[in-house]
């Protein structure tokens, strides 16, 4: 089992989430544990392995469409906090500027900072989940990883 900073798999998560789903990728070593960024539109990081995407050495930190992190989650906030806007909010994702609509809808209603909360805490327990398939192993920054 490899161990891996929490506050480095959150920033890669964020990277690779902040684009569409092949534009942005990170991956995680399973020798080393160090997580190495690429990007379609700029390459970060020159010491990069060659077989990043290919090795079996390396697990690709997911993409938050594939954790349920996307659409589906808003759709899981609205039908348990606001289910009569269901059907406005579903309209909203029809177009772009959806996100936008969709919290400005909530910051009416005052509940974005729940929906934040929701958000992050979802997206914290999908990590984690993940980790625990991946076999790694997370901890916070000064701290050791347990044996």
């Amino acid at each position: 089992m490899i161990a891996v900073e929490y506050e480095d798999l959150i920033l890669a998560f964020e990277f690779v989430s902040s684009s569409p789903p092949t534009d942005n990728s990170a991956y995680v070593s399973l020798d080393t544990g160090k997580i190495y960024w690429a990007s379609s539109l700029n390459p970060i990081e020159d010491d990069a392995p060659d077989d990043l995407e290919e090795s079996d050495r390396y697990i690709a930190v997911p993409h938050k469409n594939d954790l349920d992190l996307g659409q589906d989650l808003v759709f899981r906030f609205v039908a348990q906090e606001v289910p009569n806007d269901y059907e406005r909010v579903r309209g909203f994702f029809r177009h772009k500027g959806a996100y936008a609509r969709f919290k400005q809808l909530l910051e009416s209603q005052g509940i974005l900072e729940k929906w934040y909360t929701f958000e992050n805490a979802s997206m914290e327990m999908a990590l984690r989940e993940w980790c625990v398939q991946n076999d790694v192993q997370l901890h916070e920054r000064n701290d050791k990883p347990a044996p």
